[in-house]
């Protein structure tokens, strides 16, 4: 069962007002501006947007990799960074794992050593670490490639050895920085289902940084949706798919249909004709964007019916089968519209139908 909520009242991570910025050739770049964000005990939390956006600044920050300008950053409510108290852990001293986009494997060690590097730093018996690295490698399916060194693996193998050095220490905190961006979709979709399991068998907080929305929606108890070092939604990913806060967010997670339009006091007004939506709020004479889902269209044969709702008249421009949908490119008065059927009739392209949306699933936002 996925979590909805930060657990319990104490949360492992809270971040409290953080804010960074980064002097360049062409001034100054504001990374983080403010971010305040809770990261429960035993949650996923995906941190999510385009590259630069902050998301990596702020996983940086929570290690100890960068110290913010100010705000406060707490594990398990004791301070890490405080920029009011002066204080500022080193990332040794902060009992956090991590699995890097690179890998950061040591080539010049074995996998043995790479993994048994963060126990040796903290002084566990030997005879433990050999246990404990056994272990983890027998967690994450690389049993017997103890001597190797990393040049002698896969790309698939040394992300595995990557998550077993992440996990190996038992932390109460794991950060993962894009860790399965440099593994080929196959070994992406079988490695994102065991560091799940892992992570549920463990019971540590993840925080996990993507640009991958299916990455994001797959991994995540809940998302945070980054845009220009501000968070713009947090919430279960159901929630932010269905129920986006901005149009920047309905845009950036999942595919959408963008059209402009203009409100009237018997509708919305827009390039495909009259549309109508549940109210939400807006006043006549805004302008709007009208967001909907390809899958919210649905598409059949012959003409709308007089005076329905939402029907369009359309020409299907083409037809991709999908596997387990297929896509269609519409024409409704010259606008493109993409939707997603899941039906066993198929369309061909150039054929006049008709698609439909129920108005509880298009969403209008204040056209910027």
């Amino acid at each position: 069962m996925r979590r909805t909520d930060v657990a319990g009242s104490h949360p492992r991570i809270s971040v409290r007002g953080v804010s960074k910025r980064f002097r360049t050739r062409r001034g100054e770049v504001v990374a983080l501006d403010d971010v305040t964000l809770d990261i429960g005990v035993d949650e996923r939390l995906v941190l999510l947007g385009p590259s630069g956006c902050g998301k990596t600044t702020l996983l940086r920050c929570i290690a100890g990799l960068e110290k913010p300008d100010r705000g406060e950053i707490l594990i398990d409510g004791a301070a890490v960074f405080s920029s009011e108290r002066g204080v500022h852990v080193p990332p040794e001293s902060r009992d956090i794992g991590m699995m890097f986009q690179s890998y950061a494997l040591w080539p010049h060690m074995t996998v043995f050593r790479n993994i048994a590097f963060p126990l040796e730093n903290r002084g566990v018996p030997k005879v433990e670490i050999g246990q404990r690295v056994d272990a983890a490698l027998e967690l994450v399916k690389c049993s017997g490639l103890q001597g190797r060194h990393p040049s002698q693996l896969s790309g698939g193998q040394q992300q595995r050895v990557a998550l077993a050095r992440a996990i190996v220490a038992n932390d109460r905190v794991v950060l993962f920085d894009e860790p399965l961006s440099n593994v080929d979709a196959k070994v992406r979709e079988q490695l994102r289902v065991e560091l799940v399991a892992l992570q549920r068998r463990f019971g540590f907080s993840a925080l996990y940084v993507t640009h991958d929305q299916t990455e994001a929606t797959a991994v995540a108890d809940r998302i945070a949706v980054f845009d220009t070092g501000r968070l713009s939604q947090v919430g279960p990913p159901r929630e932010i798919y269905t129920n986006p806060n901005s149009a920047y967010v309905a845009e950036f997670v999942g595919s959408t249909n963008i059209v402009p339009g203009t409100v009237r006091a018997d509708g919305l007004e827009t390039a495909i004709g009259k549309v109508a939506a549940a109210p939400q709020g807006h006043r006549p004479g805004d302008s709007v964007k009208l967001l909907f889902r390809p899958e919210s269209l649905l598409i059949r044969r012959g003409t709308p019916d007089a005076g329905a709702a939402n029907q369009f008249e359309a020409r299907l421009e083409t037809e991709m089968f999908l596997g387990n949908y297929t896509e269609y490119a519409v024409l409704v008065c010259g606008h493109r519209l993409i939707l997603r059927s899941m039906s066993p009739e198929v369309f061909r392209e150039s054929e006049t139908v008709t698609v439909s949306i129920d108005p509880h699933h298009v969403r209008v936002f204040e056209a910027k």
